[in-house]
């Protein structure tokens, strides 16, 4: 799978310095928004939770899965407890279209069987997929 680095307009947006702010950045470039908006409501979903105003270090499942519904997302489960893993990130075992997958301990934006992050992921096409937020709309 092709990897290209996208930081999804982190620096563009001003802001500095390494995060783990995976989750921001794959929705920025998956559904084409700007950076900055996608923290800002990534944050305020933190905040209105009991948590810190900050997307810069991980987002909880329930703030980016309400955010990305109301976007109108959809999530596409891959794996199941005790399935073993069935796709892997790679453009032949994953559909086209702008997709935001769900890995061990990440979430990469994938474009048209493109992987947009600030580093390989891919473990060479073994890394399994979760699943996936996809447009479908698009």
């Amino acid at each position: 799978m092709t990897w290209v680095y996208d930081d999804g307009g982190r620096a563009r947006a001003g802001f500095k310095g390494e995060a783990g702010d995976c989750v921001t950045r794959a929705i920025a470039i998956a559904a084409q928004l700007p950076y900055r908006e996608v923290y800002d409501e990534l944050a305020r979903g933190e905040a209105d939770a009991g948590r810190a105003r900050s997307a810069r270090n991980g987002i909880r499942r329930k703030v980016y899965q309400a955010y990305l519904e109301y976007l109108g997302w959809s999530w596409r489960p891959i794996m199941g407890i005790g399935t073993g893993c069935t796709v892997h990130l790679r453009a032949d075992e994953l559909p086209t279209g702008r997709l935001i997958c769900s890995v061990s301990k990440h979430m990469v934006a994938v474009v048209d069987g493109v992987v947009h992050d600030t580093h390989d992921c891919t473990r060479e096409g073994t890394r399994c997929v979760y699943g996936y937020w996809f447009d479908p709309r698009a």
